[in-house]
């Protein structure tokens, strides 16, 4: 049915846009062994950034997260490993849906619209005489995307088909950037001829598995997920409102040691009179920003004990912990470690409470 045609799914000139990793991309991360803490410090990022699902990132914040985890996995398969060990009640939502589709081409399509709910990419399917080329497109000027990223992406999209179908499905050929790995873990999951060392990375599938039913359809299901994936996608195509982006800004200042107004205006493109213009229609200042932002992220650091104070001092961008101390003192009315000792026995005190057994 399909041969000698041509079928490319959507070749729009894509903008840069920041965008959201989800909890699963997170829980996949500690299943595995790596520590979201560890990867996120690794990346020059907040340690706990994880932890707050209002955040948005760059995409140069994408990569390096990318990268970190590479690094600390010391393994090149590590993206593959997290798209093939993650159980599918654990994924994220999209692969969920998309596992309730008709047949793998459905499901293709659902992963392909909705992955940019966690990625400013987008995946660019292209089918001629019987196979599927899956590639994926970023926004001009960005850098080349990790490799373990884009082999995440398209293990993902081969587990999709073979949990969907049952069947242990291969694709025709991968074409990867990556040079030979030292190790057989691309090659025992894909199943295929794989060419290391090629210009650009390239996932190719025979197209009459396409139409391969999947065991789990349900239309009844795809009809109470769809309106809520298309929201949040919707949302993320909106981006984050003003104040988000500038808090999000400021996060990634206070790791580099210079949360000012000229710098937040630089990442964001605007001049400085316009960010503060901006910032005062939503009835805000910077002043008033720049301080609650660093507050919450004060306290969200605090309550990660591995955090040392100083080091607490450090990610926020201040001089020494002496200027972080006065801060906080004048924030909470107590010092940073005093704080942390007693959040630490709230909690300990509620964990201990829940323990004791019914009356």
């Amino acid at each position: 049915m399909y041969a000698n045609q041509i079928r490319i799914m959507t070749t729009t000139k894509l903008a840069a846009r920041p965008c959201k990793l989800p909890a699963a991309f997170w829980r996949s991360l500690e299943r595995l062994g790596l520590s979201p803490p560890a990867v996120l410090r690794a990346a020059s990022l907040p340690a706990t950034l994880h932890l707050d699902d209002t955040v948005f990132i760059s995409t140069s914040q994408l990569f390096a997260i990318w990268r970190a985890i590479e690094a600390l996995s010391g393994d090149p398969a590590f993206g593959i490993r997290m798209a093939c060990e993650t159980s599918s009640a654990q994924h994220m939502i999209a692969f969920v849906s998309a596992l309730y589709a008709a047949n793998w081409r459905d499901g293709l399509e659902r992963i392909v619209r909705y992955k940019r709910l966690c990625s400013p990419d987008e995946l660019r399917m292209a089918e001629q005489d019987g196979k599927m080329s899956v590639t994926s497109a970023w926004p001009d000027g960005t850098a080349p995307e990790p490799c373990i990223s884009v082999e995440a992406s398209f293990a993902l999209l081969v587990e999709l088909g073979r949990r969907g179908t049952g069947q242990r499905l291969a694709p025709l050929r991968v074409e990867l950037r990556r040079r030979a790995p030292g190790s057989d873990g691309h090659a025992a999951f894909f199943g295929c001829p794989i060419r290391f060392g090629a210009q650009a990375d390239r996932l190719v599938l025979d197209a009459t598995q396409l139409a391969l039913p999947f065991r789990g359809h349900n239309p009844e299901m795809l009809g109470m997920v769809g309106p809520a994936l298309a929201a949040a996608l919707r949302e993320i195509e909106a981006q984050a409102n003003f104040e988000q982006q500038v808090r999000a800004a400021l996060r990634r200042a206070f790791a580099a040691g210079r949360a000012d107004v000229a710098m937040v205006a630089r990442e964001l493109g605007l001049s400085e009179r316009t960010l503060q213009r901006r910032i005062g229609e939503e009835g805000k200042t910077f002043r008033l920003l720049l301080d609650d932002t660093r507050r919450n992220l004060a306290h969200q650091l605090l309550s990660d004990l591995s955090i040392d104070v100083k080091e607490v001092a450090f990610l926020l961008g201040y001089q020494d912990s002496n200027s972080f101390n006065r801060a906080f003192r004048q924030w909470e009315q107590v010092t940073p470690l005093t704080w942390r000792r007693m959040t630490a026995g709230h909690a300990s005190l509620l964990v201990s409470r829940q323990s004791l057994p019914d009356n």
